[in-house]
């Protein structure tokens, strides 16, 4: 007897390759672009850990076995905001969502609150977008909802705030710089 009569996907392993191969395409553009330093690859790091962990916790489950569904498949959404909605699950899409709000402007040139918020709901979106893509397919078990998009996109703007803050600390701001990919134009005018 099969202790995993659906078929389900481990996302463990898949979360841990995707994670290997983001680190590694990041070290890549390191290395080509000559601006490999050890705070740069912790950037890289925690940002390839994050692309796993939020794979792991939104993607999955998938079935690859899913029992034969009786009606025709429709794709679990939830498209009416604050609808039926709770506290703590926007409160926990906040906190999920600050730390890309804090990595992605470590890539960037030239980071703003439009690139920032734009790229965290591009993420979000994607998140979405392929929830209902392994429903369909695969069965899997989360509900695409839009307030999910709203509170990741809300999360991203609480992560540039506080890089927006920690950039412009005086005792921060030289920690923030050797993080970046990038060195902001502030620190050309003062080096």
């Amino acid at each position: 007897m099969s202790d995993n009569p659906f078929g389900e996907v481990p996302a463990l392993p898949v979360a841990l390759v995707v994670g290997v191969i983001a680190f590694l395409v990041q070290l890549f553009l390191l290395l080509r672009s000559r601006r490999f330093t050890w705070p740069r690859a912790a950037v890289a790091t925690a940002l390839a850990v994050y692309a796993a962990g939020i794979l792991a916790n939104t993607v999955f489950p998938i079935f690859l076995d899913r029992p034969p569904q009786v009606e025709p498949w429709t794709p679990k959404l939830a498209l009416v905001p604050f609808s039926d909605y709770e506290v703590m699950d926007a409160v926990t899409n906040v906190i999920v969502f600050a730390p890309l709000g804090i990595l992605i402007p470590l890539l960037m040139r030239r980071p703003s609150w439009v690139k920032v918020i734009l790229s965290a709901a591009a993420v979000s979106l994607t998140i979405e977008l392929v929830q209902i893509v392994t429903d369909g397919l695969f069965g899997g078990g989360h509900v695409a909802d839009v307030n999910d998009f709203l509170w990741n996109v809300v999360g991203g703007a609480v992560g540039y705030a506080i890089f927006t803050v920690a950039s412009h600390a005086p005792g921060l701001s030289r920690l923030v710089e050797l993080f970046r990919w990038h060195p902001s134009t502030r620190a050309g005018r003062t080096a």
